[in-house]
């Protein structure tokens, strides 16, 4: 790597994203991930729109000082930073090698191996890690295979939160993204995840499109077993945000309402 390349920031995002409720931004983010954010002119996204809304943000906190460089924008218009989004077909169906979706994120990084001098890229979804149960991967990888620096801030990440939060096993745990949408598949996938999970100890954790929360939730509540821990972890770092880890029987008596407009983490274990 020449010292003359531009690295990529992995830049977390607040978890309110879709939600009624914003959380005071220098409250789910720590000032460090902040100053870089605020001085990056090139972006990789999902959405220009609401990376754009999240950079309004950091440029309503005002300037931030490291050390004698003022690292804020209030100069610097937000339409004319450089944002590039990742392809359809990133994030509706993964970019991960091998898949679908894959496809080579090298010429979206081209700023960064400009001659004279790269530019600085960040990489942010519309909520938590970049590339963590969210698109981004491929350009990690194209960083990597292009000699660049990677360089992963601190933020909220919505599934390790809601992991410690549970009381399951978070010595070994699995994500597995989504369940399937059609109902005899996806009792078919509850019970395959639950007979592992009772199995192995392996935690199982799984989302969902907020609208169809009490959907998967209905399911879960009949497919799985009574004495199955099931956890939900709604709104995480939001002032109304909550963890609740109960057996299926429980739950049973005392049945949760994770709404339609939050995002929620759901995980079964014993």
């Amino acid at each position: 790597m020449t010292h003359s390349q531009g690295k990529l920031y992995l830049v977390p995002a607040p978890l309110d994203f879709g939600c009624t409720e914003q959380a005071p931004l220098d409250a789910a983010l720590p000032r460090a991930t902040l100053e870089v954010a605020a001085r990056l002119t090139h972006w990789i996204c999902e959405n220009a729109k609401s990376t754009r809304a999240y950079l309004n943000r950091i440029k309503a906190l005002g300037p931030m000082q490291n050390g004698r460089e003022a690292l804020s924008i209030p100069e610097r218009r937000i339409q004319d930073l450089l944002i590039h989004e990742l392809p359809h077909q990133a994030h509706k169906k993964g970019d991960h090698a091998g898949s679908a979706g894959h496809f080579d994120a090298r010429p979206l990084l081209a700023a960064a191996l400009a001659a004279g001098g790269g530019h600085d890229i960040g990489l942010c979804s519309e909520a938590g890690m970049p590339a963590v149960a969210d698109p981004g991967s491929a350009v990690v990888r194209a960083a990597h295979d292009l000699g660049m620096e990677v360089v992963p801030l601190v933020g909220p990440v919505s599934l390790m939160l809601a992991l410690a939060a549970s009381g399951l096993n978070g010595q070994n745990f699995a994500f597995v993204g989504y369940l399937p949408q059609e109902a005899t598949e996806r009792v078919q996938r509850i019970r395959q995840l639950e007979s592992l999970a009772l199995k192995t100890g392996q935690t199982q954790l799984f989302i969902e499109t907020p609208y169809r929360n009490e959907a998967l939730l209905a399911a879960l509540l009949q497919s799985l077993e009574s004495n199955t821990r099931l956890a939900l972890a709604s709104g995480l770092t939001l002032p109304d945000g909550q963890v609740q880890s109960r057996t299926v029987k429980q739950w049973k008596h005392n049945p949760p309402s994770p709404g339609k407009d939050t995002p929620v983490v759901f995980a079964i274990g014993r």
